[in-house]
């Protein structure tokens, strides 16, 4: 046991979690609203079924949570070039908490259509939410710990997955759908409360407002940024095609732990498990891979190609494995990838794009990423529905589109290594103060 604490307080998340305490607040919070964020899924799929029992309805929320994080993403970016990112935070975890409240009126199948518009709104708000949260990282983590910070996060999300589905089906079904909702809303106020204490410089707000020209011109903005630098147009749109092949997986793996290799009789107890594999694949090859190659920009080209490499043949052997083990193996040679692949695309996007330009732009690669996810999971369900495929099948088919992606990326990855510097812009001063005043 003292070895294992020992090896856990020489790791780099834990150095970096005990000497930033901005960071760590920031971590924190993340935690316990993606833990909420569970809860709130598994109640709200829960309640539709027992109020309209229907399929479509059941899509309806799904279409609720995703159309706003698409559509909202311009808006999002220039607020979070625009103002302070930290009260942007805050005001969108309480906003949250309200919204999330509502969700207690939605008690007959007449009121659906306030269960759609309450998670609209909801997502709405994360959808301002995300792009403030990865660009504030950059201002308050060092850059040689970007990557590590990415991974964290990463890490996290992967397994407050399988922990908030687990704990809100608990929830929801031993104390109810209301306990289910009000545990999310308060997950959402602990949120605000620790980001709260976050110190990042104010000059950073005034500096991007002093450099503002308002209203949907910051947007025009942003994308005429984009357009002149094609190299990070390229790195923006990097997680977005990997998401073209991953999407799918995510609810194919689905299928396989209930129709192929259900431990338990139902495939939840196998959903579990790969659901925590995920979170080793995602959470230790990019550090791994960080402390075998480093973290500049140059090499984190090269890592987002084996990041490719990786996931190819990864979801080749998902759709190829024979028995569960060996799909075991195979989800972490896939998030292995998939994780790599979003871990030093944001990283290198935090270390070469201008602070004022860094909401717009996360907020362009976050929208790219919801569409080409949308896409994939569409055609696993067309695939399958309307082809006749087999699970496998599309599974084999997502491999072989992802080797071609990697192959695109590798070809890109070496056009930019072979020039004697990367087509980036001048790095301007990354704006991060350790402790400063709100």
């Amino acid at each position: 046991m003292n070895d294992i604490i020992a090896f856990l307080q020489r790791s780099s998340y834990f150095v970096l979690l005990s000497r930033n305490r901005n960071y760590r607040s920031l971590w924190l919070g993340a935690l316990i609203s993606q833990m909420g964020d569970w809860f709130n899924l598994i109640a709200s799929a829960s309640l539709i079924e027992q109020l309209t029992g229907s399929n479509v309805a059941l899509s309806g929320l799904f279409l609720a949570r995703f159309l706003p994080l698409f559509l909202f993403s311009s808006v999002a970016g220039v607020f979070a070039d625009r103002f302070s990112r930290r009260r942007i935070l805050i005001f969108t975890d309480l906003a949250r908490a309200v919204t999330v409240l509502g969700f207690l009126l939605v008690r007959e199948p007449g009121d659906i259509w306030l269960l759609y518009l309450l998670t609209a709104v909801q997502f709405s708000l994360s959808a301002i939410f995300n792009p403030a949260k990865s660009a504030v990282i950059a201002n308050i983590v060092e850059e040689e710990d970007l990557v590590t910070a990415n991974a964290l996060d990463s890490f996290t999300w992967s397994t407050m997955l399988a922990l908030g589905a687990l704990a809100g089906g608990i929830v929801a079904d031993q104390f109810g759908i209301a306990t289910a909702f009000l545990a999310d809303a308060v997950t959402f106020l602990g949120a605000a409360f620790f980001v709260s204490r976050i110190r990042v410089p104010a000059t950073l707000a005034q500096e991007r407002a002093s450099a503002s020209s308002g209203g949907w011109l910051d947007f025009l903005d942003g994308l005429r940024y984009l357009r002149g630098e094609p190299f990070i147009l390229i790195i923006g749109l990097t997680k977005a095609g990997g998401s073209l092949v991953w999407g799918a997986i995510n609810v194919l793996e689905v299928n396989f732990a209930h129709d192929v290799f259900p431990l338990d009789g139902d495939g939840e107890l196998t959903l579990g498990i790969i659901y925590a594999l995920t979170g080793v694949g995602t959470g230790l090859a990019p550090l791994l891979f960080r402390r075998l190659f480093g973290d500049t920009p140059r090499r984190a080209l090269l890592v987002i190609a084996v990041g490719f490499w990786f996931l190819g043949p990864g979801i080749l052997a998902l759709g190829a494995a024979p028995t569960f083990p060996l799909y075991g193996l195979a989800t972490v040679l896939r998030t292995a990838g998939s994780g790599t692949i979003w871990v030093f695309s944001a990283a290198m996007l935090q270390m070469i794009v201008p602070d004022r330009f860094r909401g717009r732009v996360f907020a362009f690669e976050f929208a790219a990423l919801t569409l080409t996810q949308s896409i994939s999971v569409y055609w696993a369900g067309f695939a399958q529905d309307s082809l006749g495929w087999s699970l496998r099948a599309v599974t084999v088919g997502n491999g072989v589109a992802a080797l071609g992606v990697a192959a695109l990326w590798s070809a890109f990855a070496l056009w930019a290594l072979s020039r004697p510097a990367l087509p980036i812009p001048e790095r301007a001063p990354r704006g991060r103060v350790q402790e400063a005043t709100p």
